[in-house]
């Protein structure tokens, strides 16, 4: 027979195992929910595309350059595709649960 595994020890100094969430500190990783790592992306998503959108409006005025527009805008585009595809991927998980037999 197998004997029982211990405790299980963490990788990281702190205590948790997770990765942190970009922009977030080490300690804050283990107390942030699902819900606030995912309202934290879709903020980082608008911020990307407010951003893109104001320098569209500088390069109309003259005020920024073709290359930084492009970029802000498909640096925003990628944001945008990445936010639809986890909100896909959330529908899907809900959608199979639903269909579960209880």
């Amino acid at each position: 027979m197998l004997p029982a595994l211990g405790p299980l020890s963490p990788l990281s100094g702190n205590g948790s195992t997770a990765a942190p969430a970009a922009g977030m500190d080490i300690g804050q990783a283990g107390a942030a929910s699902f819900a606030d790592m995912v309202a934290a992306a879709a903020g980082q998503t608008i911020g990307a595309m407010r951003g893109a959108e104001q320098l569209s409006v500088e390069a109309l005025q003259g005020r920024a350059e073709v290359r930084e527009v492009v970029d802000a805008v498909m640096s925003a585009e990628q944001s945008f595709q990445a936010a639809v595809a986890i909100r896909d991927k959330i529908v899907t998980a809900y959608l199979e649960i639903s269909r579960m037999a209880i």
